[in-house]
């Protein structure tokens, strides 16, 4: 045995061959409802172990490192990292918290032996939780408890204990899961301590936890077994595959099989291999068993395939996946202004990108239509998807996209559509509005608990009604509700759901918008254009004060006389536009518009530009 000291990190390991055996090994994943801590603490645990130099300042939320990810506040896609605590490697797997990107966890905690849950010690366990929980119990994974945010005000972690036990119970765990250790902290404020009363000044109670409580990674015997679970690219060596080692051996240079997820063998050959240290990934000659690694030099590999031994190849359990829910049309953009902003327009660009994209995201689909310029693809909610439209408008792509719909299946003969469960946290005084406006979208509530001085409301609704339902209880509480849900099941169908009550703002002419014909138009409608905004024909420019559509025309000019006096005319008053993001768009069409998405703009339009081509179409 002899002692090796990297990155001032001392560690007992063995060398052989050129490789570094860690005494021990531990897999975990981090899983919480969104926005409950996770990539916090996945920072605080860097920073305790000193993955980092002293001199490095590498500031919050590292691990969500994308600018989507930046900018919404969320982790879109899952990360590893590596920490070594006492001796022990800790392969650390931060995963999403919302069920959109649920595809995303369900792959991951595979690598994972045993998983943190982290729960909000305010809202206690949430629809995510409850998601996220099921499926790391389904995989038989031991839970260890977090309560994090305990320095809230009117917080109870031991009620949130309670009811996390309660949980683990209705989810059906075994009793071993259901022994489960539990730590108590801030993570923010870097502590935890096994009593919240009690803080401590760092985080070892936890780290602790995860040594003593988490087991070792099975080492089993047997050729060569590693299900690819993720998948990296980097355009130097191309894709790489990533998973944990479930027994064999692998080695740089070494000739594998690939099993494919329908059985087929392919045959292939390692040419570098991985291990994650830090944030980052170290080369080596030889994986242990139990670690999770990256292969370099596979052809062909697809997540779900099982990289197994060249002579006798014995096929891994592929990943499952929950089937979406949503659908959405993808088309080229065939607007007046298309080709304005974006690099990539054609249908062969849309074809390509989406092909690429099914290869990593696994809860997606897409299937080909009569026309070639359009594309159905399915996913697991409008976050899932518009996640997906904002990375391709920023990569340059021009496209319009459709109404969202929900997926209706037939069961037993009876047609069917996706049901979720939904949370809503808000202000006591507005909660009656909040709930009528559910319960017109077919919502049944099942509990209403107080909170303080909110309300925390769940009911039970089709996915169709959620479809634009933020944005009007937004508007209704002032912007104080938070409202969360997730798939539970499929249910015959409720019948009609109100759309939009009013209809669009339609621009008559192509031209630049004028504050003067808006001034005059402001008692109609509410404008989604500034004035001097280039619009065309077509485009949505407003929505109407009254339930049917009106074309418009704000190209107009003032006529100049000279008979006016100089001080006449008042000043023009415009209101400022309402400026939607990419999801609150796609809510808010209906089926006869379409979203137009650029790399600068974001518009809404008529599906038939014309009045004349909308009037003959209107009937079909």
């Amino acid at each position: 045995m002899v002692t090796t000291s990297k990155k001032k990190l001392a560690y007992i390991c063995t060398l052989k061959n050129g490789t570094i055996y860690m005494a021990k090994i531990k897999n975990i994943a981090i899983i919480a409802h969104v926005d409950h801590g996770k990539t916090t603490l996945v920072d605080k645990i860097m920073y305790h172990c000193k993955t980092f130099r002293e001199n490095e300042n590498t500031g919050d939320l590292i691990l969500d490192n994308n600018d989507l990810e930046r900018e919404r506040g969320i982790t879109i896609t899952s990360k590893n990292i590596s920490v070594i605590y006492k001796d022990t490697k800790i392969n650390v797997i931060d995963t999403p918290g919302h069920a959109d990107f649920g595809g995303e966890v369900e792959r991951v905690l595979n690598m994972a032996d045993g998983v943190l849950l982290l729960v909000d010690a305010f809202e206690g366990p949430m629809p995510q939780t409850r998601f996220v929980l099921q499926k790391a119990l389904d995989l038989g994974l031991k839970p260890c408890v977090v309560v994090n945010k305990v320095d809230k005000e009117n917080c109870t972690p031991e009620e949130v204990h309670e009811s996390v036990f309660d949980l683990m119970f209705e989810l059906g765990a075994e009793e071993w899961q259901l022994d489960f250790p539990t730590v108590y902290g801030s993570a923010k404020n870097n502590w935890m301590s096994t009593d919240w009363k009690n803080p401590t000044d760092s985080l070892e109670p936890l780290l602790d936890m995860v040594i003593e409580h988490i087991p070792s990674p099975k080492i089993e015997e047997g050729t060569t077994q590693m299900l690819i679970t993720s998948l990296d690219f980097s355009s130097f060596t191309g894709r790489i595959a990533i998973g944990r080692l479930t027994r064999g051996e692998l080695r740089t240079g070494m000739n594998i099989s690939l099993v494919k997820r329908d059985g087929k063998v392919v045959k292939s050959k390692i040419k570098e291999l991985h291990v994650f240290e830090g944030v980052g990934r170290r080369k080596v000659e030889e994986v242990q068993t139990g670690d999770i690694c990256a292969i370099v030099g596979l052809e062909g590999f697809e997540i779900g395939d099982t990289v197994a031994d060249f002579e006798n190849p014995e096929g891994l359990k592929t990943i499952a996946i929950d089937e979406p829910t949503m659908s959405m049309l993808f088309t080229i953009n065939d607007s007046p202004f298309f080709g304005k902003d974006g690099k990539f327009v054609t249908s062969r660009h849309i074809k390509d990108r989406l092909t690429k994209e099914l290869e990593k995201n696994l809860a997606l689909r897409v299937q080909e239509t009569d026309s070639a310029d359009k594309f159905m693809v399915f996913g697991r909610g409008v976050l899932h998807l518009s996640v997906l439209i904002e990375t391709m408008r920023r990569e340059g792509y021009e496209l319009q996209i459709g109404q969202p719909q929900v997926i209706i299946k037939e069961i037993d003969g009876v047609k069917c559509e996706p049901v979720e469960e939904m949370t809503i946290d808000l202000p006591e005084a507005v909660s009656g509005k909040a709930i009528e406006m559910v319960t017109i979208r077919k919502g049944e509530m099942i509990s209403m608990e107080a909170k303080g001085e909110r309300m925390v409301c769940k009911f039970i609704i089709p996915s169709r009604g959620i479809i634009g339902l933020r944005n009007q209880l937004l508007t209704a509480t002032a912007g104080e509700a938070i409202m969360s849900h997730r798939f539970t099941e499929y249910q015959p169908l409720k019948g009609g759901i109100p759309e939009r009550q009013n209809g669009s703002l339609v621009s008559m002419e192509k031209g630049q918008a004028i504050p003067y014909s808006i001034d005059k138009l402001q008692d109609r409608g509410k404008f989604f254009v500034d004035p001097g905004e280039d619009i065309y024909e077509g485009q949505v420019i407003g929505e109407n004060s009254r339930g049917d559509d009106m074309a418009v025309n704000v190209t107009k000019t003032k006529k100049l006389s000279n008979v006016r006096s100089s001080g006449a005319d008042d000043k023009a008053r415009i209101i400022p536009a309402i400026k939607f993001s990419l999801e609150e768009a796609l809510e808010y069409i209906q089926k006869d518009e379409y979203v137009e998405v650029t790399p600068n703009h974001i518009r809404l339009r008529k599906i038939y530009l014309t009045e004349v081509e909308r009037k003959r179409n209107k009937n079909i």
